[in-house]
């Protein structure tokens, strides 16, 4: 049996070596010292699998990865740095790489990765590969968490998983539920949603299954349900956290049987959807309190999305704002307003409690109202300039985490090196404590800070400056 090939690009002989001894056993090994080696061998042949170092001389792993992506769509790469930072891993995940590795790695990590990503049947190609997940339009973000949440559509892409999708209201949940819908195979049949919530309870029934005519006063002509309407389709519970114990029955028989009954019927239809519900809600507490069904809930929860809340990924924020501003101004007609740097500085401040929702709402008002092609900090409502309100814990108190951030956010339009002085004092009293935490022996307190010794040293005389 032939192995498949593995490339792997560093330009330290050391880390060739490295991956050279632990994955030979498995793989045929070809070692390159340089990105632009890699890719010139590229062109008379194709490995199965390409591990590469970010920060290398003339070609960065980064810039293979492109050229990768742009030849071999879908040719899954592992990308492995010492410089193991937020840009890098979100460079690499949005460069298509299938993980990222920060060194130093153990061996057995590396075995396993390589594994996952040949066997990672989204990324091979096959007669009937999996699609690489998409982005939707609507769906912007380069954070990390919202990254996974990617990576975990194109890993159940390929099959009728049912899936539970976790997060605050306004985080996107319905978009992420179509955006499963895209990339699985049921894509060309129906995307079917409805809000629990928001349908009376006594009305939800026929609203699901459908009707028989005369079923129940009013019922005049006989009406198909939202599980037929999303025949080889998807069908999407909004906010199942609200569903009416007795319908949690129902939808639970159904999901048991693969089949249901008109309100009225006698004759069972089979049902063929795949089941995407979402809650803003814990599940978990419901049960406690008898108001959701444990058994359900284990049929809804086979794979959970966790979506994170805008507060969660602030780096995203700019991006969003960009895509809203001008999204409203083509909706409206109007021409797109740009935003100053002390505004922008404020919102990706701002906690967002509606979260992408409220956002893209605020996006449409500063649209409309704001009097000059540039939003500043007067078009704002003033009830965003409300920094009275802090989360607390479990206990009622303040954590540190808020208190500092209600102290930034209160300071940084005035003063823009807020954020300097602020980690400066914080750096400070890291080392401070540290040093008093080992009786003032510095290589002690440098491994409690996960620093060189050398790199403290340097740290307390930049702050003695």
């Amino acid at each position: 049996m032939l192995k498949s090939k593995l490339w792997v690009v560093d330009d330290e002989e050391s880390i060739r070596t490295i991956c050279r001894s632990a994955l030979e056993e498995s793989f045929s090994i070809e070692t390159f010292p340089s990105g632009s080696e890699a890719l010139l061998a590229l062109n008379s042949d194709k490995p199965d699998l390409i591990i590469t170092d970010i920060k290398m001389p003339g070609m960065s792993g980064l810039e293979l990865l492109q050229k990768i992506s742009e030849k071999f769509p879908g040719l899954p790469t592992i990308v492995m740095t010492a410089h193991s930072d937020i840009d890098n891993a979100l460079s690499a995940y949005k460069g298509g790489a299938f993980e990222y590795l920060p060194k130093p790695f153990d061996v057995d990590t590396i075995k396993t990765l390589a594994m996952k990503a040949l066997n990672n049947t989204d990324l091979r190609e096959s007669d009937t590969p999996e699609k690489a997940p998409k982005q939707s339009s609507k769906i912007i973000g380069q954070a990390q968490s919202l990254q996974n949440v990617f990576k975990a559509i194109g890993k159940i892409s390929n099959s009728d998983i049912t899936v539970l999708i976790r997060g605050e209201s306004g985080t996107g949940k319905e978009l992420i539920a179509q955006a499963v819908h895209e990339n699985s195979l049921r894509s060309s049949k129906p995307f079917v949603a409805i809000n629990v919530a928001a349908i009376p309870h006594d009305l939800l029934e026929s609203e699901l299954f459908g009707h028989e005519k005369g079923a129940f006063t009013g019922a005049q002509t006989q009406r198909i349900g939202r599980f037929e309407q999303a025949q080889g389709g998807t069908l999407f519970l909004d906010e199942i956290g609200d569903m009416h114990p007795e319908l949690q029955t129902r939808l639970l028989r159904v999901l048991s049987s693969q089949e249901f009954y008109r309100v009225g019927g006698h004759r069972p239809i089979k049902s063929d959807v795949r089941i995407i519900a979402a809650t803003n809600q814990s599940i978990e507490e419901l049960i406690k309190t008898s108001k959701f069904r444990e058994d359900l809930y284990h049929r809804l929860n086979v794979f959970k999305l966790n979506l994170p809340p805008l507060r969660k990924r602030r780096e995203d924020i700019p991006a969003l704002i960009k895509y809203f501003l001008s999204a409203a101004s083509k909706e409206l007609n109007i021409d797109e307003k740009s935003i100053d740097s002390k505004t922008l500085d404020f919102l990706v401040a701002f906690d967002w409690p509606g979260n992408v929702r409220q956002l893209e709402n605020m996006c449409t008002y500063l649209t409309v109202m704001s009097a000059s092609s540039e939003i500043n900090l007067d078009d704002l409502p003033d009830d965003m300039f409300d920094t009275g309100k802090i989360d607390t814990g479990d206990d009622g108190q303040m954590n540190w985490e808020d208190a500092l951030k209600q102290f930034i956010r209160t300071h940084l339009i005035e003063d823009k090196d807020t954020l300097k002085t602020v980690g400066l004092l914080m750096e400070k009293i890291l080392i401070d404590e540290s040093l008093h935490a080992t009786n003032n022996t510095k290589i002690e307190a440098a491994k409690l800070l996960g620093w060189g010794r050398n790199t403290l040293a340097r740290k307390i005389k930049d702050l003695q400056k």
